[in-house]
C-alpha cells in the first residue's frame, strides 16, 4: 500500500481521517506548514513542498480550506493537482459541503468551483458532499448565545453530522478505487436551528429567550428551502443532543 497525503491534517476533520487511515494500516503524510510528527512541510498556496509531500503517494485526501480568504482554496487545489500530475496521478479524494451548488453563500461559491477543477483534472477523482459538522453548529450557537436575547435565523433547519463519521468515510475512500460523485453523507436528523439553540443553552444550564428572525436576501432563502439539507442520505449516527452531551456536559465538569 503506497502512503496516502492529507491536506488539513491538523484541523478538526482532518485530524480524524489521519487517525483513520492509521488504524487501517495505511502510511499518512500530514502536509503542513510547521514540522511535526509525520508532517510534511508545504504550503498548498505557494507551492512550495508539494512535490516532495506527493512524491511516491497513492492517494490525497483534501481536507485543507481557507474560510478567512476563500480564494486561496481555488489556488491550492491548482497547486496541488499540477504537483500531482508531476508524480504518477494518485487518487485525490475532496471533501465538500452538500448544496454548494444551491446556496450562493460565497465560499459555497469557491468550494463548488474546487468542485469543478477536481472533476476537470484529469487525475482519478472522489468527491464526498458531507453536511454541517456539529462543531460548526455548537460554535455558531456559542457566538450567538453572547447576547442577551439568542437571535436565531427562522424557518432553517440544520442536518448536523459527526465529524469523525465523516472522516470514517473519507478514509474508506481513500483507499478504495476512485468513485466520483460518492453518496452524500447527511447527519441523522434534519432540526430546526431554533430547537439546537435551545438545546445548546439547556446543556449550558442558561436561562436565555431564543428568538427567530427571518433574515432577508437570497443566501437565507436558500437555507429556509433547504439548499442544504440532503434528507435522502442521513448515514450519520451520532446525533447532536448526543454530541452535546459529551462535549458541553464535558466543559461544565471539567
Amino acid at each position: 500500500m503506497r502512503p496516502v497525503v492529507v491536506t488539513g491534517g491538523t484541523g478538526t476533520l482532518g485530524r480524524s481521517v489521519v487517525r483513520e487511515l492509521r488504524e487501517a494500516g495505511a502510511e499518512v503524510r500530514v502536509l503542513s506548514r510547521r514540522a511535526g510528527d509525520g508532517h510534511v512541510v508545504g504550503d498548498l498556496t505557494t507551492g512550495a513542498g508539494l512535490d516532495d509531500a506527493i512524491r511516491g503517494v497513492g492517494a490525497i485526501v483534501h481536507c485543507a480550506t481557507d474560510t478567512r480568504v476563500p480564494r486561496n482554496d481555488v489556488t491550492g487545489i491548482r497547486n496541488l493537482t499540477e504537483a500531482a500530475h508531476r508524480h504518477g496521478a494518485p487518487r485525490l479524494v475532496y471533501v465538500s459541503i452538500v448544496g454548494v451548488d444551491r446556496v450562493p453563500f460565497p465560499y459555497y461559491r469557491v468550494k463548488h468551483e474546487v468542485e469543478g477543477i477536481v472533476v476537470e483534472s484529469g487525475l482519478p477523482w472522489t468527491i464526498l458532499r458531507a453536511t454541517q459538522f456539529h462543531d460548526l453548529v455548537l460554535t455558531l450557537s456559542r457566538f450567538l448565545a453572547r447576547s442577551p436575547v439568542m437571535v436565531v435565523p427562522a424557518g432553517t433547519s440544520v442536518q448536523p453530522v459527526d465529524a469523525a463519521e465523516v472522516a470514517a468515510r473519507l478514509a474508506q475512500l481513500a483507499l478504495a478505487a476512485p468513485a466520483g460523485w460518492a453518496p452524500e453523507f447527511g447527519g441523522p436528523e434534519v432540526v430546526p436551528f431554533t430547537d439546537l439553540a435551545r438545546a445548546y443553552l439547556r446543556a449550558r444550564g442558561v436561562r436565555r429567550p431564543v428568538l427567530p428572525v427571518r433574515l432577508p436576501g437570497r443566501v437565507a432563502r436558500a437555507y429556509r428551502e433547504g439548499g442544504h439539507l440532503t434528507p435522502g442520505h442521513a448515514a450519520g449516527r451520532r446525533t447532536y443532543a448526543e454530541f452535546l452531551a459529551d462535549r458541553v456536559g464535558t466543559e461544565r465538569t471539567g
